[in-house]
């Protein structure tokens, strides 16, 4: 894992994520196929950022993705409800003949990258290399974190060595913008200054609307967050 102990996410008390370290700010987007599966990312020209900024979390600001404090004016409530748990006590194990998935469904932040090919909980469970080398790509487009996939013989988790980024989400194909997507081992940590369990992979909400915050739980698609950005229209390759 890339991340290291300058760089930082601090949860604010119904205010903003306060990040330390210049970490880089990065429009992804989630791309599809013509079958309208999430298939890749595609990422933007990097925002111009300061070793020090605020990012929005109450879905309200109309500077997003950066604060503009209209948090302090909507009675926004940014409680923070997530588990505290390390990943795996929280996840579910499904065990192939190659591959052993976790699976913390709290975590799903509705990206869809799981579904192609008859789902990721199908392909782990074949014992083709194509079906096998599918589920590993599934899981670690996964932004969430929610899925991982090790090797079922040596155990070793499949994660690329990420170095530490924010992804400001945008998802055209369900007309919505999405969470943020946190990359690189970045400390998350909480308003009463504990640290959750540093992950690869992880996305934090938004929106605003998350019951499971400050992680992202897909609220942004039920609600159809439109952060201002957004283009409209699905983006296909």
């Amino acid at each position: 894992m890339a991340g290291s102990s300058d760089v930082r996410i601090t949860v604010t008390e119904n205010g903003p994520y306060r990040v330390t370290g210049s970490v880089p700010l990065v429009p992804r987007t989630i791309l599809t196929d013509g079958e309208g599966f999430s298939v890749e990312w595609g990422e933007g020209e990097h925002y111009a950022t300061e070793a020090a900024y605020d990012l929005c979390r109450c879905g309200g600001s109309k500077t997003a993705p950066s604060c503009d404090r209209a948090c302090e004016e909507n009675g926004f409530d940014g409680t923070e409800t997530a588990s505290r748990k390390p990943y795996l006590e929280q996840a579910e194990q499904e065990v192939g003949p190659a591959l052993i998935l976790t699976d913390a469904e709290n975590l799903c932040a509705f990206a869809r990258f799981c579904d192609p090919g008859g789902q990721i909980w199908n392909l782990v469970q074949e014992q083709d290399e194509a079906s096998t080398a599918l589920a590993i790509r599934e899981g670690k487009l996964c932004p969430s974190g929610r899925l991982v996939t090790f090797d079922e013989q040596t155990r070793t988790r499949n994660e690329d060595d990420d170095e530490p980024s924010i992804g400001v989400v945008q998802d055209p194909s369900q007309g919505c913008s999405g969470p943020l997507a946190v990359r690189g081992g970045i400390q998350v940590t909480s308003t009463d200054g504990f640290d959750y369990e540093r992950r690869n992979r992880q996305t934090l909400c938004r929106c605003g609307r998350s019951e499971n915050k400050p992680f992202c739980d897909g609220s942004h698609a039920a609600v159809k967050f439109q952060d201002g950005q957004l283009e409209p229209g699905a983006v296909s390759i």
